[in-house]
């Protein structure tokens, strides 16, 4: 994956969205491809608005006549109207209702985003049926279509940090209930990939970050403020919001039936320890640890993806230094940590 020109730091989220909606070359060259309207199912999230985007812009550049629909309840009008003023078309729907996947433009290209994780030991019911329904609903009304849908990491085990992670034929033994309800989610696209002969690659994340949330961002906050950092979850992988939104598209290249499971994050290995030291290092602060470092951790082997699609362009060094100055000059946070440090599924 290409690497583009990338800023000594990032002054404020025009600069940070601008870069975010920037696309690889790979991802143009994709795009000339493209045609039709294609459907972005649950684009209002945290990463969906900057993929929705990108996509567009990519597509504008190759000559395409694509058109990229945006699909979300939309609670935040801010994010329908940035989108909107980036060339997206929006459509605001229930996607929990058949009734609005009937109202949806024919699409023979789908990039599907929808899901739920905070809130689950709280409100399960809601976490299944986001999980589960909406998939299901996503699958029967284009079933014609290819997908590339989002899943996470931690349908995993928890695997020895020594290994290099879990990759894309491993058992498949979640931790805690919102795991267990992502296990289902990939049942369904399974199910109905296998029925009706859909291509899905199904794209298995750990841990997207920008500058506003993240878990180099939940790290810089805690050094900042003097906070201690828990290390018995010691070690993450995590990849570059814009890079992980790239690949996501030119994933559909990838879909296959049954579905194809895609890796996606960081080709290295962070350690907590070592990154929070570095903050430290950026900020001038010291750096308070507590516990010690677990011999597992929730990891994934990213190589299948980077063979097949390119390793995320975007060093996590970069990151580091724009996340120090972000935090300590006041840069705007979403304020929803990623709680990555949670051994017990419980979120």
């Amino acid at each position: 994956m290409s690497t583009i020109n990338l800023p000594d730091v990032i002054g404020n989220e025009a600069e940070l969205e601008d870069l975010l909606i920037t696309p690889s070359q790979e991802l143009i060259d994709f795009s000339a491809s493209l045609s039709g309207p294609i459907v972005v199912l649950g684009a209002g999230g945290k990463m969906g608005p900057t993929l929705a985007a990108r996509a567009q812009r990519a597509i504008d550049q190759s000559g395409s006549n694509a058109q990229i629909v945006a699909v979300s309840r939309f609670s935040d009008p801010i994010s329908r109207s940035w989108l909107e003023d980036h060339g997206v078309q929006t459509i605001a729907a229930d996607l929990l209702r058949q009734e609005s996947f009937n109202e949806l433009p024919d699409s023979a290209t789908v990039i599907y985003l929808i899901g739920t994780k905070f809130g689950t030991r709280q409100n399960p019911s809601h976490t299944w049926a986001v999980n589960t329904i909406a998939p299901a609903l996503a699958m029967q009304r284009y079933r014609n279509a290819r997908f590339v849908a989002l899943s996470t990491g931690n349908v995993y085990a928890f695997s020895a940090v020594s290994g290099g992670g879990s990759v894309e034929t491993d058992p498949l033994q979640p931790v805690g209930e919102y795991a267990y309800a992502a296990v289902g989610r990939e049942r369904i696209f399974d199910h109905c990939s296998r029925r009706d002969q859909t291509p899905v690659a199904l794209i298995r994340l750990n841990y997207a970050t920008d500058l506003r949330y993240g878990v180099i961002i939940d790290l810089a906050t805690k050094v900042a403020t003097g906070q201690p950092i828990d290390l018995t979850q010691g070690y993450f992988n995590c990849i570059w919001q814009g890079d992980a939104n790239d690949l996501i598209i030119r994933s559909l290249a990838l879909a296959e039936s049954p579905p194809n499971p895609i890796n996606l994050t960081s080709v290295e290995t962070f350690s907590v320890r070592e990154v929070a030291q570095r903050f430290g290092e950026l900020m001038n602060r010291n750096v308070n640890f507590s516990g010690t470092e677990s011999e597992t951790a929730l990891l994934s082997n990213a190589s299948k993806c980077s063979q097949l699609l390119g390793p995320p362009a975007t060093p996590m060094a970069h990151v580091v230094r724009w996340a120090a100055h972000w935090v300590t000059s006041g840069g705007r946070l979403l304020g929803k940590p990623t709680h990555f440090e949670v051994r017990d599924g419980a979120f």
